[in-house]
This record gives C-alpha cells, structure tokens and sequence, in this order.
C-alpha cells in the first residue's frame, strides 16, 4: 500500500520539535528541581508548627482528588496559561505588559454588556460578538501604553502599572452604576449574559472555553515560530539594535506583541464571564495577571 503522505506544509505545522530532549539526565534535573521544592516547603510548614504530611495530602486531595477538583484545577490551569502567554508574546516582541489586569477587566466587562443586550440571538452568535467584544477592549486598552512607549519613549512598565487601577476602578463604577443590574439579590454586577459555556465536569468550574483557550494558544504558537512575523518579533525583543540594523520595523512589531497581549486578557476576562460568573462581576480577577507573570517566567 502506498503511505499517505501529507501536503509539506501541513507537515511543517504540526511538526513540534522540544528544544529539550527527555533524557535521563533532564528527567532526573527536574525530579531533583521538584523535590527539593516540596522539602523547602516542608521545612517553612515546620518551622510554622504545621505537618508537612497532612497539609500536602490536603493539597493533593484539593487539587486531584475527585473529578470537580481536576476540573477546578485544569479550569485554573487554562487561565494561567493564557496570561503567562500574554506576558510572552509581549516580552518576545521587547515590550513588557505589566497591565492585563486592565485589560482582563475591559474585555470582561464589554463581554458582558455584548452578551447581555444580545439575548435572543443564537448561543454561538452571542458567544461569537462578546468574544470578538472583548479582544477589542483588551487590545485597545493595551494599545494606549504601547503607543505611548513607542511614539514618546513613556516606561511601559509605569504606565501599565497605572493603568490597571484605572481600568478596575472604572469597571467597578459601570457595574455598580450606569449598567448594574435591576435582578434581585445580586448587590453588584451587570445583568446576566444570554449564553454561557456549557460545563465539561459537573459541579466543577471546567467548561467549553477551554477550547477557545486552546485554539488562541495554537495560534499564537503557529504565529511565534511558524510565521516570519514571529521571527522578526523574536529578534527585536531580543537585540533591538540589531533589528533596526536589518530593517525590521520594530516600532510596529513591538504595538503588535503589546496588542496581542491585550487581546489574550481580554480573552481571559470573556471566558470568566461566560464560562464561571454568568454575567461581569467587581471581583472578576484575583491577580490572575500576575500569577501568569510568575508562569511566564519559569
């Protein structure tokens, strides 16, 4: 029988290649790496008069122990890995976006207004505009302290940082002022969404976003070491001299890991209201930017 063979580029795409191997030594490099850090913590629980035994049985247990905590944790898992992305895409391109926060909360608040005056319109339809509703907002938030970095040398990192407490406390007076809702029993946030993300493991906070999470993943992958975009970003964030010397638009392909970033947290702020809260809540993120800094950076 002849062997199917697939088209080269098709081949091109799906052929993933590690840096690192899985040797012996990196395997046995990480086991070390893990256990030492499990005993530090040890060492911190008993110098706090705690048992490391118990508290790490409770951890386990929280964590993996039935199907509603896998789901909690894959749920959680997803989201971290969405914002330790956003933080990437901006630092490979040499830009440092210290804002998702911001940006989380814009992209979830414009969700949640698209797919609350949306309601009788089908599921996907409504899913389909909040989703785009909120890549806008956190990209055009994060637009703002791209441009200012770009165009007037302004530290990103200060205006970011600033930033954030803008758009939070701003957030918080729309849902507890012009767009609170009029539904009893619910002292702040907007009006219910007209469609959600259907659960994947019942009771827990895993839904059909994570594909979505998936999919964005995939492209920002395919962008970043599949495209020459992606390459030319590579190279400014690493040797800015360099680039200009070669002719790459830096200027631009820094507004574009910036705008991506944005967008990538807008993402996170639509998937919290459609796939946990139902609607855009004052309390919607609890850090989880910065949690993604720490991911990104390991």
């Amino acid at each position: 029988m002849r062997k199917l063979r697939l088209p080269a580029a098709l081949r091109t795409l799906i052929a993933i290649k590690p840096k690192q191997k899985l040797t012996a030594q990196y395997l046995l490099s990480l086991l070390i790496a893990v256990t030492l850090a499990f005993l530090v913590g040890a060492g911190i629980m008993l110098l706090c008069g705690y048992d490391p035994l118990i508290c790490y049985a409770a951890l386990f247990k929280g964590a993996l122990g039935k199907p509603r905590a896998i789901g909690n944790t894959l749920a959680k898992t997803a989201t971290l890995c969405l914002t330790g992305l956003a933080m990437s895409v901006a630092a490979k391109s040499g830009i440092f976006n210290v804002g998702g926060e911001g940006q989380l909360y814009f992209g979830g608040i414009a969700a949640a207004v698209v797919g609350a005056r949306m309601a009788g319109a089908p599921d996907w339809i409504i899913i389909g505009c909040a989703l785009l509703a909120a890549l806008l907002a956190g990209g055009a938030y994060a637009w703002v302290p791209g441009i200012l970095k770009v165009k007037l040398k302004v530290d990103e990192v200060v205006t970011t940082i600033l930033l954030n407490s803008a758009a939070i406390y701003f957030c918080a007076y729309l849902a507890n002022g012009p767009l609170k809702t009029t539904e009893r029993g619910i002292s702040s946030g907007t009006d219910s969404v007209a469609a959600s993300f259907s659960p994947l493991i019942k009771l827990s906070n895993l839904n059909g976003s994570v594909f979505v999470a998936i999919i964005a993943t995939l492209l920002i992958w395919y962008l970043m070491t599949r495209s020459t975009t992606g390459f030319e970003m590579k190279i400014t964030g690493t040797n800015r001299r360099f680039a200009d010397y070669g002719g790459i638009r830096a200027d631009r392909l820094m507004m574009v890991g910036m705008v991506l970033s944005g967008m990538l947290c807008g993402l996170v702020g639509m998937i919290e209201v459609f796939g946990i809260h139902k609607r855009f809540i004052t309390n919607l993120s609890n850090e989880y930017y910065f949690d993604g800094m720490l991911v990104a950076m390991i």
